[in-house]
């Protein structure tokens, strides 16, 4: 198994890097809520996600640190092979939604 890790810069304040985080976690279940489940937990500044999905669970966490929200995905190896373009999505809406202004 192989991780898939991704490392999206912000100059927020943890909290509000963190409200962001669960602002993209609503986000993702609206949009793809029919395809599967999210369950999630905090532990201090760390979030262990489960995302359930055609019968498969796949777990990770992201990391919110000063400068940085990092995830951390193991993958089987079969979506090894499509890590690249999972690893380009997160990168994308994660600066989306980390950029701007805190308040």
């Amino acid at each position: 198994m192989s991780n898939l890790t991704v490392s999206i810069p912000h100059q927020l304040s943890r909290v509000e890097a963190k409200q962001r985080v669960e602002q993209l976690i609503d986000q993702f279940r609206q949009q793809y809520g029919n395809l599967g489940k999210i369950e999630r937990r905090w532990d201090g500044d760390t979030l262990h996600f489960t995302l359930t999905a055609a019968g498969m669970s796949h777990t990770g966490q992201a990391f919110v640190e000063d400068q940085a929200v990092r995830v951390e995905i193991p993958l089987p190896w079969p979506l090894a092979m499509l890590a690249g373009n999972l690893k380009k999505q997160i990168e994308q809406e994660g600066r989306k939604l980390l950029s701007g202004p805190g308040k």
